[in-house]
């Protein structure tokens, strides 16, 4: 039986995921604010370290996959924003890895992003490459320089960009690779969570959510994103590596229909 943590398990696509886990016989180990076996804040840095010893006590210093779920959208603070979704993944990410790299080659990583990553417009580079340097007191100073629903909406789009790029930059290397750690992330469209929920009950939030065009028609659910994170914990994702998977209703493709990159050229 294997050995799965899961960041956010106690609600929403976390909680669906871990319940999908237990229904095949995995162990999981859940990190969250409450009703999980690790409690901890991942928007400080010391409950970020907690999280980590305390996760590889309880797995013995060896974990057949991580999924971080844990994130949080508008209304929320941007600075905390910043610091859940990407500094509270990153460093997991890179504390879990030697765990990783212990479980016979037979690791699987899903990372948590966003469709956000390509329809929001405008996100500075600046940040996301301070996020990507692990320059958390940068990335606060940046946000800094926005406010209101600007601010909220950048520092979700720049976080989760920063998980992509993280999963698209280390994923082949041979840290990743060829220590025999499948590391993909997947993209949600609006997936009708707890999180997604707060925003839709914001007056301000509300309307720009409804607004956004869901090809398929509904917004989605964590179930059916279990499903996806499932399926790319199993040995379907032997050959998946940096893959950023979209499961959006159709929301990327209906506004970027043809925004796809040139063949590669030397």
């Amino acid at each position: 039986m294997g050995t799965i943590a899961i960041t956010g398990s106690a609600s929403g696509i976390g909680a669906s995921v871990r319940r999908t886990l237990e229904n095949n016989d995995m162990r999981v180990i859940g990190i969250d604010l409450r009703d999980a076996e690790v409690i901890a804040d991942l928007s400080e840095k010391d409950g970020r370290s907690r999280a980590i010893s305390e996760t590889l006590d309880l797995c013995g210093g060896v974990l057949e996959g991580v999924v971080t779920s844990a994130g949080v959208g508008p209304p929320f603070d941007p600075k905390k924003m910043l610091s859940i979704n990407w500094f509270g993944t990153a460093d997991l990410l890179v504390g879990f890895h030697e765990a990783l790299s212990s479980s016979s080659g037979n690791a699987r990583v899903v990372a948590v992003s966003s469709n956000s990553t390509t329809i929001t417009p405008n996100v500075p580079e600046e940040l996301i490459d301070a996020c990507l340097k692990f320059d958390e007191e940068k990335a606060h100073t940046i946000i800094e320089e926005y406010s209101g629903m600007t601010a909220m909406a950048l520092a979700y789009a720049a976080s989760k960009t920063a998980v992509a790029r993280f999963v698209r930059q280390n994923a082949p290397t041979d840290q990743w690779a060829r220590s025999g750690i499948r590391l993909n992330a997947i993209a949600p469209g609006a997936t009708l969570t707890p999180l997604l929920q707060g925003g839709l009950d914001n007056q301000e939030f509300g309307e720009a959510i409804r607004a956004m065009p869901i090809p398929t028609g509904e917004f989605g659910t964590p179930e059916v994103i279990a499903k996806w994170i499932n399926t790319m914990l199993s040995d379907a994702a032997d050959f998946m590596c940096g893959s950023v998977v979209f499961v959006d209703g159709g929301s990327d493709a209906l506004l970027r229909p043809n925004d796809w990159p040139q063949s590669f050229s030397m």
